[in-house]
């Protein structure tokens, strides 16, 4: 099953288990009962490919941070969308309030592969949750708007581990529809990395995963604050190192690089 996965969708398995790792932690910063499912159910991808082992650990904190920051970005939506939403669990194991629906984007294969792990492990959404399954370079607005999504209620989108594998091109055409589709008081968040911050978080994992950072193609590199505030924004960026000692986390001297958040 885990074989028939495309590319992207194969990290999504990687991040799975990251998310497992950090949810066994004593000091865990949050807690994905359905992690270890996902990467179990997909894990023979990385049989006999000691090198993504090796890769994992390189992005062991930043899952761990980049998780639990999102989790309190999209906590207290009533309206949320995830965009490329892989394999996280986000409906199943936060608090949502009353009424609150979730639209999960992705890939066919990936969201049949998580409907098959989570039919198995008997999961119960904790809101309104609707899969969307399209290709984010075809129209998936439409898709998006015929199962239900609002473009009149503000809406809380989050973009997480997506954008490097989208061109620059790709990447402002899927924030420009996500800026027609958003009312006032709508939010928007994803990775972001200042130009020039070409640290050794990078350079490790180029060292371990060829096969993964052959598919990153950049997004908007650095200038995501930018792009967002002349497209009506308020932006603001906090870094992995910040979040790291909020959190009571070490930083570690090869991440940088952080999240950018905006209202509109």
């Amino acid at each position: 099953m885990s074989e028939e996965l495309p590319p992207v969708g194969k990290t999504a398995v990687g991040v799975a288990g990251l998310r497992a790792l950090e949810s066994g932690r004593p000091d865990r910063l949050f807690d994905d009962p359905y992690a270890g499912a996902f990467f179990h159910a997909g894990r023979a991808i990385f049989e006999g490919r000691e090198r993504h082992h090796e890769l994992g650990m390189v992005f062991a904190h930043q899952v761990a941070i980049r998780t639990r920051f999102f989790d309190d970005f999209v906590s207290g939506g009533t309206q949320t969308v995830l965009l490329a939403a892989g394999l996280d669990a986000r409906a199943f194991r936060l608090d949502w309030p009353d009424g609150a629906r979730v639209f999960e984007v992705d890939l066919p294969d990936v969201l049949a592969f998580k409907e098959t792990v989570l039919s198995e492990k008997g999961a119960r959404p904790r809101c309104q949750r609707t899969t969307v399954p399209v290709d984010l370079r075809d129209d998936w607005v439409a898709a998006l708007k015929n199962n239900g999504f609002d473009p009149d209620q503000p809406t809380v989108w989050l973009a997480e581990g997506l954008l490097v594998y989208l061109s620059r091109d790709e990447a402002e055409r899927m924030l420009t529809a996500v800026t027609e589709l958003s009312a006032p008081g709508s939010r928007v968040s994803f990775e972001h990395r200042p130009d020039g911050d070409q640290d050794g978080l990078l350079e490790r994992a180029r060292q371990f995963g060829s096969e993964v950072t052959a598919l990153w193609r950049g997004g908007l590199a650095g200038d995501a604050p930018k792009w967002l505030a002349e497209h009506g924004w308020r932006p603001e960026t906090v870094t992995v190192a910040e979040l790291s000692v909020q959190y009571g986390r070490e930083p570690l001297h090869h991440t940088r690089g952080g999240f950018v958040t905006a209202t509109r």
